[in-house]
């Protein structure tokens, strides 16, 4: 029996990545191709960009900047434990370490037992750029 990668010639670009778990929706996919935060040897890629095994892209994930291998193509999302057979990740674990340092830095700190913040105080946390305005 063949594995999906032998019968796949061509796939989407933002299928690929949510396909491998590197975003957790495919609109979200997409939605990172089209804000740029997807790129090709420094070149923006577009949602429908077919993906070619031996592929490098870069990834920009919230802080985060990954790199990813395509190793082989699938068109389904799988299971965590076969994606290596998928997806090579080359983000060096420093830049790991980066985004939790950052993330934790910009955590809000919020006494226990106050529960969620209110409408008002929540607006107050956009406005100073603590939480991002949602849509």
């Amino acid at each position: 029996m063949k594995s999906q990668s032998d019968q796949l010639s061509e796939v989407r670009l933002d299928k690929w990545l949510w396909a491998t778990r590197v975003f957790k929706t495919r609109s979200q996919a997409a939605s990172a191709c089209n804000a740029g935060h997807v790129k090709l040897a420094g070149q923006n890629l577009k949602p429908a960009h077919k993906v070619r095994i031996g592929e490098v892209f870069t990834v920009q994930i919230g802080e985060l900047t990954r790199t990813v291998r395509v190793v082989g193509l699938l068109a389904q999302r799988v299971g965590a434990k076969v994606l290596s057979q998928y997806l090579e990740d080359l983000t060096p674990q420093a830049e790991y370490a980066r985004a939790r340092e950052l993330n934790r830095q910009t955590a809000i700190y919020r006494p226990k037992g106050r529960g969620r913040p209110t409408k008002k105080e929540r607006r107050l946390l956009q406005l100073m750029g603590f939480i991002p305005p949602q849509d």
